[in-house]
């Protein structure tokens, strides 16, 4: 039987860990910023790259990743997701300018992941 969506944002990789929801933010080629959650950015960043994201991301190729936050659960992630859009253009990037990195430094959500737990 497939899981059903409440399930889905529980599932859990290795030791019974739960996974994590991210919001990401991307800068567009024409400038916008698109906002989505996923429970992998480097993989959902790369479908949006390679043209097999959103519609919007079709025309509007993606051209950065602006911000990623970690979330609790798909929940969380998606209720911040409504709030980030909500938000005017400024407020937007007035919370881009406090919340992501100085140096744009996405390396850690874009590596994959280590199988196995080394402890």
């Amino acid at each position: 039987m497939p899981a059903s969506k409440s399930t889905a944002s529980t599932q859990t990789q290795g030791r019974g860990t739960p996974r994590p929801w991210f919001l990401y933010v991307l800068r567009c080629r024409d400038g916008a910023l698109y906002t989505g959650v996923t429970t992998d950015v480097a993989r959902r960043y790369a479908q949006h790259a390679a043209g097999k994201g959103a519609r919007y991301t079709r025309l509007n190729p993606p051209q950065a990743l602006a911000l990623v936050l970690v979330c609790a659960g798909r929940s969380e992630a998606l209720k911040a997701e409504h709030a980030f859009k909500r938000l005017d253009r400024a407020a937007k990037l007035a919370f881009l300018l406090r919340h992501a990195p100085a140096d744009g430094d996405f390396s850690v959500f874009m590596s994959p992941p280590a199988c196995g737990n080394t402890d």
